[in-house]
């Protein structure tokens, strides 16, 4: 399918990056500030509009947009926004910082960008890390993890896998008895597994993962589901499963989670509909749908509030709820 037919963003064909940056600083001035006009604007840009945008503000007024927008907005509504202008790369840098930062780190969002992203994306979100940080992705990850758990993140983070369709039948097979055994004595490190979900293609992993379920008559993330010794760490292989294997799904779950928490998960909700907007976000409501028989725009209008609510929406592509 063409992207623009797997994208919620509605955006105009013409439009004017001076206009916009005029519009937003217009939003900006006086007593208080816009946000209507700042998400009629913003809301309804692409990519590449935004890039121009930026660029337009910083032209006219010497000032950088998400700048400006941070001193005018709060929340999640300036969080989302400022994530929303930012490209893609240089904004899972920022989402893979935060996730660090968090008093007990997210490290199911390092997987996340890990496993979701091709190749070449989780290299540019490398680079955007190094760049803006002054440090590697690498080291923080290794800084705010230690043990097991250290080793499934930084060998993830640092992948750069084989990104083609060809697969080694017998290194299927063998890999799929050796994460049996494994799996079977209960092992405390998972290092094969590690190891094999660290370095090998997709196409090879998903033929591993179904060929384990064919022989073994159910699938590897219910085998590691049988671990509390080391619940954390089962917890983020079955993750970098699952974002590998089906990652539409996986993406729809965690809109799920966040909306049906007893405190809605905002930051989930938005690095979720931010992040795909633009790219898949049609399929991932569709599967949200046939799981919980809600929309996920009432899903969101029911579960935020304010122009943090009217942001997401306006980036599904229904404003009016």
């Amino acid at each position: 399918k063409k992207k623009e037919e797997m994208s919620t963003l509605v955006a105009p064909k013409d439009f004017s990056p001076v206009a916009d940056a005029e519009a937003i600083k217009k939003a900006c001035q006086g007593w208080g500030t816009d946000e209507r006009a700042i998400i009629s604007v913003l809301g309804h840009r692409n990519m590449f509009q935004k890039r121009l945008i930026r660029l337009a503000y910083e032209e006219i007024y010497h000032e950088d947009l998400i700048g400006q927008l941070q001193s005018e907005l709060s929340g999640h509504f300036e969080r989302a926004v400022c994530h929303w202008i930012l490209d893609p790369a240089d904004r899972d840098a920022v989402f893979a910082h935060s996730a660090l930062k968090k008093a007990t780190p997210d490290h199911r969002v390092i997987i996340e960008l890990a496993c979701l992203k091709s190749p070449e994306e989780l290299l540019g979100i490398r680079r955007a890390y190094k760049f803006r940080y002054r440090r590697s992705l690498e080291e923080d990850v290794a800084a705010h993890a230690t043990g097991e758990v250290r080793k499934i993140l930084v060998a993830l983070a640092s992948a750069y896998r084989y990104d083609g369709d060809d697969i080694d039948k017998e290194t299927v097979k063998s890999e799929a008895s050796i994460i049996r055994d494994e799996i079977r004595g209960n092992a405390f490190n998972h290092e094969e597994l590690i190891r094999i979900l660290s370095t090998r293609s997709k196409a090879q992993l998903n033929s591993t993962f179904n060929h384990y379920r064919d022989i073994h008559g159910t699938s590897i993330t219910k085998g590691l589901s049988g671990d509390p010794a080391n619940e954390h760490l089962a917890g983020l292989l079955r993750t970098a499963i699952r974002c590998i294997k089906d990652p539409k799904k996986y993406l729809a779950k965690v809109l799920r989670t966040a909306v049906s928490a007893v405190a809605t998960d905002k930051d989930a909700l938005a690095r979720v509909i931010v992040t795909c907007a633009e790219k898949d976000l049609v399929e991932i409501k569709e599967l949200f749908f046939k799981r919980n028989s809600t929309s996920l725009e009432e899903a969101v209008a029911n579960n935020t509030s304010g122009d943090f609510r009217s942001f997401l929406l306006t980036l599904l592509g229904s404003e009016d709820i």
